[in-house]
C-alpha cells in the first residue's frame, strides 16, 4: 500500500512542471485572444450593418440585387455564405450543404474560447492541489519558507487558470451570439428562395 501511495505522490509531482507550463501557454493564448477579439468585434459590426441593410426589405423576387449590396472586401463567413447560397439557389441540397458548412466552420472558430473555458480551471485546480501535499509536508516538519512557497505557487496556478476560463468564456459567449444571427440570417435566406420555387 505504501509503494502504491508514493507512486501516486510522485506521478502527482511528476505532474507540475507540465500543468505549469500549459497554464502559461494557455495565458499566452488568451492575451492573443483579447486582442484578436477587439479587431474582430470591429470588423463583424460593420459587416453586421452592411448586412442588415442588405436584408432589409429583402423579397424572393429581389435576392439576385443581394450580391451587389453585399460588402465587397471581406472574408467573412457570413457573407462567404451568403454568396455561395445565391450562386447555388438552384439546388435545395446544395444550399442545405453550405448552411452546414457554415456552421461547422462557425463551431471550429469557437474552439479555441472553448478550449481556454474548460482547460483553464481544471489545469488552475490541478496547479493548486499539486504543491497542497509539500505545503502539507512543510507545515508539518515546520518548514515555514517551503510551505509559503507551495502555498504561492498554488495560488498563482489557480489565478491563471480562472483568467483564462473568463477570457474564453466571455468570448465564446460573444461569438456564439454572432454565429447564431448570421446562422438566422442564412436560414432566412434559404426560405426566401424556397419561397420563390413555389
Amino acid at each position: 500500500m505504501q509503494f502504491i501511495t508514493d507512486s501516486l505522490y510522485w506521478i502527482s509531482t511528476g505532474l507540475m512542471v507540465p500543468v505549469v507550463v500549459l497554464l502559461i501557454i494557455l495565458f499566452l493564448r488568451s492575451l492573443l485572444l483579447i486582442g484578436g477579439f477587439f479587431g474582430r468585434y470591429a470588423s463583424y459590426k460593420k459587416v453586421r450593418r452592411s448586412l442588415d441593410d442588405a436584408f432589409l426589405g429583402l423579397t424572393s423576387d429581389s435576392i439576385e440585387a443581394l450580391v451587389d449590396r453585399l460588402p465587397k472586401k471581406t472574408d467573412a463567413l457570413v457573407v462567404v455564405a451568403v454568396r455561395e447560397i445565391i450562386a447555388k439557389r438552384e439546388s435545395r441540397a446544395a444550399v442545405g450543404k453550405v448552411i452546414a458548412n457554415f456552421e461547422v466552420a462557425s463551431d471550429k472558430e469557437l474552439g479555441v474560447s472553448r478550449t481556454l473555458s474548460k482547460m483553464g480551471p481544471m489545469l488552475g485546480l490541478m496547479g493548486t492541489l499539486i504543491p497542497m501535499g509539500p505545503a502539507l509536508v512543510g507545515l508539518s516538519t515546520g518548514d515555514i519558507s517551503s510551505m509559503a512557497y507551495n502555498m504561492q505557487v498554488a495560488f498563482a496556478t489557480t489565478v491563471v487558470g480562472l483568467f483564462t476560463a473568463a477570457v474564453g468564456h466571455l468570448t465564446l459567449q460573444v461569438r456564439q451570439r454572432w454565429a447564431l444571427q448570421d446562422l438566422s440570417d442564412l436560414e432566412y435566406l434559404s426560405d426566401l428562395i424556397e419561397e420563390g420555387r413555389k
